[in-house]
């Protein structure tokens, strides 16, 4: 083993000088996988009549759809949209795919198709909650994946542009599912006439920012593969045809297709519609890449944008690469910080009670003051008060003469007294 190049992350190319045996897991994964079998979920889109149960039937070689009843004149129209669903188990060279097609009958049928996109929405969005309720379970070993893998939109082959409803199913949906547009019963517009509409289609697409399904290419792919992702691009969005029956060609062939008067359109002719592209990109090279597609990125934005609605909040650093000094220098700088917060606190709290005590203080002196001065102003009218009483008893006493002072001074004795 030779190291080759090395990169910034610390990650180190190495090259094998021998064979080791791990590139053959693609192989033990194809074992699994063909064991297990596949789930893969389809749903149609269009009026009635377009063509949807012919086309599925088409598609998977089957009769998915049975044959439609035909309902009697006198029958009540069938009002609002319903979402139906059937499966069924078909294997194909030792494959099995456990395919589920969901049907949306009223689509399109009403006079007022304002909300005729709200019962699909709601379908679709309930399968990825009933997913994200499974995902959050303690027991996850046994989990029902029933999301939508693709859409097949039908488009009626008006020969001019996207109708309003085109449009607002479109807007409404494409940011939840893989959409394939497709115009249905192309055998009713010439080839310039389809190349036309394409156009238009896509003008209208491209106007609205609606987002379709088309294959892309990396640098893994092989030039096969890059040709035939451009090739299929260059037909979106597919003009079919779809029929159940075969007809004769005229060497006596029998091929799947319609008879008209004028000749035969043939379903799996390539030079007559783009059945064959269209069942390429679905089931031949792109079914993992749509089942992905709805898995790591419709799904993944729909659950986060829930799980942000019900106020969970994703902690990033729960994913980052553990690194022991780097860790110990944010906590010693969480530590820091959660020091001089605390230092921050107790400051301000030593401050508050600094200044409340200063404020009680300075209240108590104001009030000594105030009694001191109250007490002052008692003292000094009492002595008022005593002095005033003082001269009022001065000014009304009269003098006292000597014999008041002595009474018996100077009196004269009797001489007759002892008579």
């Amino acid at each position: 083993m030779k190291s080759t190049a090395g990169n910034a992350g610390g990650v180190q190319k190495k090259k094998m000088n021998g064979y080791v045996g791990f590139s053959n897991y693609p192989n033990q994964v194809h074992r699994r996988s063909v064991k297990r079998g596949f789930n893969f979920t389809l749903m149609v889109v269009g009026e009635s009549g377009i063509g949807k149960s012919t086309l599925i039937n088409t598609l998977f070689d089957t009769k998915i759809f049975p044959d439609r009843e035909e309902m009697p004149p006198s029958a009540d129209a069938v009002k609002g949209v319903d979402v139906t669903s059937m499966s069924a188990d078909i294997q194909e060279n030792g494959v099995k795919l456990r395919l589920t097609v969901v049907d949306t009958p009223g689509f399109g049928d009403a006079i007022n198709n304002e909300d005729a996109w709200q019962p699909i929405l709601e379908n679709i969005e309930s399968r990825f909650d009933a997913y994200l309720a499974q995902e959050n379970r303690v027991n996850r070993s046994k989990i029902s994946d029933n999301r939508i893998d693709a859409v097949i939109y039908f488009i009626k082959p008006t020969g001019h542009c996207l109708r309003v409803i085109d449009i607002e199913f479109m807007k409404r949906l494409h940011t939840k599912v893989n959409l394939i547009p497709i115009i249905a019963k192309a055998d009713t517009l010439t080839a310039g006439e389809l190349e036309q509409f394409k156009a238009k289609i896509l003008a209208d697409i491209n106007y609205h920012g609606i987002q379709i399904f088309k294959p892309v290419s990396d640098e893994f792919d092989d030039p096969e593969t890059v040709a035939e992702n451009r090739e299929i691009l260059s037909k979106i969005p597919f003009a079919v045809v779809g029929s159940e029956k075969y007809v004769a060609r005229a060497d006596g062939t029998q091929v799947r297709g319609r008879s008209y008067p004028w000749g035969i359109i043939e379903v799996e002719n390539e030079d007559h519609n783009d059945f064959i592209k269209l069942r390429q990109m679905l089931l031949r090279s792109h079914m993992e890449e749509l089942k992905d597609t709805t898995d790591m990125v419709l799904y993944e934005n729909y659950r986060t944008q829930k799980l942000l609605s019900m106020g969970h909040v994703q902690d990033n650093g729960v994913f980052r690469e553990f690194n022991p000094l780097v860790q110990m220098e944010e906590e010693r700088r969480a530590h820091e910080a959660k020091m001089q917060k605390m230092e921050a606190e107790m400051s301000a709290v030593f401050q508050q009670k600094v200044h409340e005590k200063e404020a009680k203080l300075k209240q108590s002196e104001e009030e000594l003051y105030a009694r001191h001065k109250e007490m002052k102003s008692v003292l000094e009218k009492q002595r008022g008060d005593l002095e005033d009483k003082k001269k009022r008893a001065e000014a009304s006493a009269r003098p006292i003469t000597p014999m008041e002072q002595h009474p018996t001074k100077g009196k004269k004795k009797n001489i007759f007294s002892g008579f």
